[in-house]
């Protein structure tokens, strides 16, 4: 993911002919901690964890990015997801730089008492370079508002009430509406952004989803209900498809209660694989990275892609689906309706008054039509594709950023 994350920062920074010191500044973390958790563990046995925070990148303003408790999660996912931060906070322009972190771990074959106990572990260890106006973690992989209200209570132990530490929370506890679902309505928006340029509406596009949790299932609510028809979904264990639309509400009750779309009884049973290569207008991979590949980019039959997982496209794949004509929007711009909303929840908190959520979505709307606007001008200027064109949006503004701060004080046409 690193490794391809560079490969499409250097394309996009190739188009300003930016000195390689100045790239490297600007790839190179700012700092990375790692901690040692330790505990004893509600049954008697001792834990051993550890958990790491990259923070890439704060020249635009503090850290932000989401915390993510996987077995996986190792120093090398959280410098290459705190990077994407810093460029997806850039893209939509909201005052935050890029961090990441998270424990390595599995949550769901814990007792709830230990990840209670390991994750103010965590916060003890992470308490000096976290905070509203330094670094504002959220959630990420296997992570929700229960953790984030565990994170504000013990950070508040230390530095007094402070909601504003963490976004993501619950609703009652100085969380935002609309949070939970900002990032798939977030893709929604773009999608119909696209769709506009082509002088098509939403209404009977047909959309095929990989992946149905949070962000693949508000994306399906959202599209929907403007008259998409979603016509194929998969996940980790199972796919379902119906050529006359899937009923998403009651797709969406049916994996709340089975954590899968297997099963559905309304649909016709597939391969979940299947899906990145279904028949419709609109692919949108939702799930986990790499799952578009040299293999299958030249199988897939949407006319545009999405992204609301991150990477979900390897670079071989990306060159193959772009020489086919595929109009790819890329994860800095397409997810980025997550942070956006965590920007909304973090000025709630700074100002302590709370939106409603018609204020939240109309923002969310503006915001993302306008990054979607922004990036397309810049693919225009440049003669490029919107991955390009997005990273070389976000280097613009994040070098902007440090030569105004005086922290890059030679001169650079940006």
């Amino acid at each position: 993911m690193l490794e391809a994350s560079h490969r499409y920062f250097h394309k996009a920074a190739d188009l300003f002919d930016l000195d390689p010191k100045l790239r490297s500044i600007l790839l190179t973390p700012n700092r990375v901690v790692k901690a040692e958790l330790a505990f004893e563990g509600a049954d008697g046995t001792i834990h051993h964890h550890v958990g790491y925070r990259a923070q890439h990148n704060n020249r635009r303003g503090p850290y932000k990015g989401g915390l993510r408790f996987h077995p996986a999660m190792d120093e090398d996912h959280a410098v290459a997801l705190a990077s994407l931060m810093t460029w997806k906070t850039a893209v939509v322009n909201v005052p935050f730089g890029g961090a990441k972190g998270g424990i390595d771990c599995d949550p769901n074959a814990m007792d709830p008492i230990d990840v209670n106990t390991m994750t103010r572990q965590f916060v003890g260890q992470l308490k000096d370079v976290i905070g509203p106006t330094l670094d504002i973690p959220a959630p990420d992989m296997n992570t929700d508002g229960s953790v984030m209200a565990w994170i504000m209570d013990e950070y508040s132990k230390f530095e007094g009430f402070s909601p504003a530490v963490v976004t993501g929370k619950p609703l009652h506890l100085f969380g935002s509406e609309g949070r939970e679902e900002a990032t798939g309505r977030g893709v929604a928006h773009v999608i119909v952004a696209a769709l506009e340029e082509e002088g098509r509406k939403p209404e009977g596009i047909t959309v095929a989803i990989q992946g149905f949790g949070n962000v693949g299932s508000f994306a399906a609510q959202t599209l929907a209900g403007w008259g998409a028809r979603i016509v194929a979904v998969g996940d980790h264990l199972g796919g379902v498809a119906r050529d006359e639309g899937l009923d998403v509400p009651a797709l969406m009750k049916w994996t709340r209660e089975h954590r899968t779309v297997k099963g559905f009884a309304e649909a016709e049973e597939i391969d979940p694989v299947a899906v990145l290569t279904w028949k419709c207008d609109v692919l949108i991979p939702a799930a986990i990275e790499d799952v578009l590949t040299a293999e299958n980019a030249s199988e897939v039959q949407a006319s545009l892609i999405a992204e609301a997982a991150n990477a979900p496209t390897t670079p071989e794949a990306d060159e193959i689906l772009l020489k086919r004509g595929v109009k790819v929007i890329p994860d800095i711009l397409a997810n980025a309706g997550g942070v956006t909303v965590s920007y909304f929840e973090w000025a709630q908190n700074i100002q302590q008054y709370r939106w409603e959520l018609d204020r939240v979505r109309q923002e969310l709307a503006a915001t993302m039509s306008r990054a979607y606007t922004d990036v397309r001008t810049m693919a225009k200027e440049h003669e490029t594709d919107m991955r390009t064109a997005a990273f070389a949006l976000a280097i613009q503004r994040v070098g902007r950023a440090a030569i105004s701060r005086g922290q890059i004080r030679r001169k650079i046409d940006l």
